[in-house]
């Protein structure tokens, strides 16, 4: 004989049963999470450009939900920070507003944090993950890969910016009209401050090139070995102060110079460069490479403090040219 619990029991059982299913469905009701919101107002919205203009000429957080966008956005004014919900999984790709970058900056700061740039191309071969036009810009965790460019700024002698625990990766080109793209290239920006970043398998031109006034180059790693047609590691065509420092570089063998691994001032002199101190870097080729190279090539004649480096064989510590 098949016994049934109290009416009681099963009451409650059939009410339980009818209540999760009541939250089951009141959950599938629920509207997804909008890809950008506003931390500040908790407003969602569908483009990133629509959550900028939200913010306008104030202080805001945009939140961006993992996936994969297929747009870009010009920031006007305010001071915007830009952060992804899962570190590595926002994604802007193969979109550049106004010809330049996914993201275009001209407003008074912003920071972006935890978000990938990929594949970005314009005609004129400066595509980059990030324009910035004026402004100070912090970065933290992100990524740079596959693009012409990683970042490309204006000039800015007021403002500052500052790289950390971020990868540029397959970066660069000297195939266009427009000069040769990098995978950072720097105008004429007040500091510069790159820390614990990594520059991988270049593309063409520079890894980082700078005509800021002061720079902090430190606990980096310049991994050439996959490069292909790139040049120098560090170029500060302007001169410079500041401290290159405690980076790890190797020399791949597809260059299209490999006569040094830093220059300073190339090009012109904007900047004093007495007193930059290179200090505590290591230095080397590809495992068997064996070629004549200088790790310091000054054109500038200023009294730059070298110690501590350990150069491979066929490195020169410092060259006048």
């Amino acid at each position: 004989m098949v016994r049934f619990p109290p009416f009681p029991m099963l009451r409650a059982a059939m009410l339980g049963a009818i209540a999760t299913a009541g939250l089951a469905a009141a959950a599938l009701a629920q509207p997804a999470p909008a890809a950008f919101t506003v931390t500040e107002t908790g407003r969602g919205f569908d483009t990133l450009q629509a959550a900028i203009n939200a913010v306008g000429n104030r202080r805001a957080t945009i939140a961006i939900a993992s996936g994969t966008y297929r747009q870009c956005a010009v920031q006007e004014a305010g001071v915007i920070t830009y952060v992804a919900a899962e570190p590595g999984k926002a994604v802007f790709e193969r979109s550049a507003c106004e010809g330049k970058a996914a993201l275009v900056l001209r407003g008074t700061g912003a920071e972006v944090r935890g978000l990938v740039f990929r594949g970005i191309a314009v005609p004129d071969g400066n595509g980059a993950g990030i324009r910035l036009e004026q402004g100070s810009l912090n970065i933290a965790g992100s990524w740079f890969l596959d693009s012409q460019q990683g970042i490309l700024t204006g000039n800015d002698p007021g403002g500052r910016i500052y790289i950390t625990r971020s990868t540029f990766s397959g970066l660069g080109t000297c195939e266009n009209s427009a000069g040769c793209a990098h995978s950072i290239y720097v105008g004429d920006y007040g500091e510069l401050t790159v820390r614990e970043s990594r520059f991988e398998r270049g593309t063409g031109g520079h890894y980082v090139k700078a005509r800021a006034g002061q720079v902090t180059i430190e606990n980096n790693s310049f991994d050439d070995a996959g490069g292909r047609a790139t040049n120098y590691m560090i170029d500060l065509p302007a001169g410079s102060r500041g401290s290159i420092a405690d980076n790890w570089f190797v020399q791949g063998r597809d260059k299209e110079n490999y006569s040094a691994f830093i220059a300073l001032g190339a090009e012109e002199r904007l900047h004093p460069s007495d007193g930059l101190r290179v200090s505590g870097n290591e230095a080397r080729f590809v495992p068997g490479l064996r070629r004549s190279s200088t790790f310091l090539a000054d054109w500038t004649g200023s009294r730059v403090v070298m110690t501590g480096n350990a150069l491979a064989d066929g490195l020169t510590q410092y060259e006048r040219r």
